[in-house]
Parts: structure tokens; sequence; C-alpha cells
């Protein structure tokens, strides 16, 4: 018969894995959530050329989809930021069909980059993105500011 100390054990251990899992969700789509709408704000007139420049045909389309979701390791926030620009009308679904097809490759970059312990810059873009954000009094560079926090909450959520 197992002790009583052996039951505290193992729902401890339990509440921690549930308790990290639900945190690290939850950092996640914050994160997500973050980057997305600092990206919408910042989205202008210049960040509609960059956008045109980087996905006007169909290979630069699908070699910044790898780049975007290997630096920020998830094909999802990727995704969920063409839905953001598709409707803030910067980009069209053709150009997002082919960086989605370049996410979808960038998520086999995605491993390699865990496998490096890139997450572990996480609450350092945490910070800095902090710092930016509410100390200085630009708007625009405060957008850039919640940008870099949104991706080290992503980074955050992956640990």
């Amino acid at each position: 018969m197992p002790a009583a100390t052996d039951t505290a054990i193992i729902s401890l251990d339990l509440f921690a894995m549930l308790s990290g899992m639900l945190g690290g969700l939850a950092f996640l789509l914050y994160g997500m959530e973050r980057l997305s709408e600092s990206l919408k704000q910042m989205a202008g007139d210049r960040m509609r050329r960059i956008l045109l420049r980087l996905a006007g045909n169909r290979w630069m389309g699908v070699l910044t989809g790898a780049s975007v979701t290997a630096l920020i390791q998830s094909s999802t926030v990727t995704t969920v930021l063409l839905v953001g620009f598709m409707a803030a009308g910067v980009m069209t679904l053709p150009q997002a069909l082919w960086v989605i097809l370049g996410a979808d490759i960038g998520t086999t970059v995605t491993a390699q980059l865990i496998a490096f312990n890139i997450t572990r810059y996480g609450l350092f873009l945490v910070a800095a993105g902090f710092a930016v954000t509410f100390i200085l009094r630009t708007n625009g560079l405060r957008m850039y500011g919640a940008c870099l926090m949104g991706v080290g909450l992503v980074f955050t959520g992956w640990i």
C-alpha cells in the first residue's frame, strides 16, 4: 500500500505539469496576439511596400515564410500574422498562400533552432520589448518593442 507522501508527490507532479503546460500555452497565445496586433498597427504604406517586395513573387514568398517561421518558431504565428495582414488589406490571398507554404517549410527549420536552444533568449526579448514599449515616447518605436515582446513571449511559451 502506497504511503500518503507518495500520493502527494504524484499529485504535485501532475499539478506542476498542468500548470507548466497551461502557463506555456498562455504565454504562446498572448505572445502571438501581441505580435499580431503590433504588426497590424505598424502596417502602413511602408509595411505594405515591404510586404509586396517580400511576397511579390512565389519564390520570395516561400523564402519569406520559411525565414519568418524559423525565426519566430511557429508556423501558427506566421499564419495568424498573414490573416491579420489580409484583414488589414496589406496582403492578397495569393501572396499569403505562398508565404504559408514557406511557413510549412520553415517548421522543419524550427526543430533545428529548438535543438540549438534559442528559446533561452525568450525572457531577454520580453524584457527588452517591455523596456522599449514603456520607456520610449515615439509610437512607432513602441510598436517595435511590442513586436519584440511578442516574439519573446512566443519563445518563452516554447520553453
